[in-house]
C-alpha cells in the first residue's frame, strides 16, 4: 500500500476527518431542529419525543467528536 493511500485511509483519524465529522453531525442538527419545530406545529408528542431523542444523540456524538480531536493534539496523521 503506498504512503498516499494510507494517509488517505486514516483521514477520519487526523484532525481534519474529525472537523468533517463534526461539520456533519452538526448538519444534521439542522434538520431535528425542523423536525421539533414540525412536532410542535402539530402538537405530536410521541414525533416530539423522537425528534428530542435524536438531539440528545446528535449533542452526544458532538461531545465525543470533541475529546477525540482534543485527545488528537498533536498526533495528526496527516500531517507526518
Amino acid at each position: 500500500m503506498s504512503k498516499t493511500l494510507s494517509k488517505a485511509k486514516d483521514f477520519q483519524k487526523s484532525k481534519s476527518g474529525t472537523y468533517v465529522s463534526i461539520a456533519t453531525t452538526a448538519f444534521g442538527a439542522w434538520g431535528i431542529a425542523k423536525r421539533i419545530r414540525k412536532a410542535r406545529v402539530e402538537q405530536d408528542t410521541l414525533r416530539l419525543i423522537d425528534a428530542s431523542v435524536a438531539a440528545i444523540g446528535i449533542v452526544t456524538g458532538l461531545a465525543v467528536l470533541y475529546r477525540e480531536l482534543k485527545r488528537l493534539g498533536d498526533d495528526d496523521v496527516l500531517l507526518g
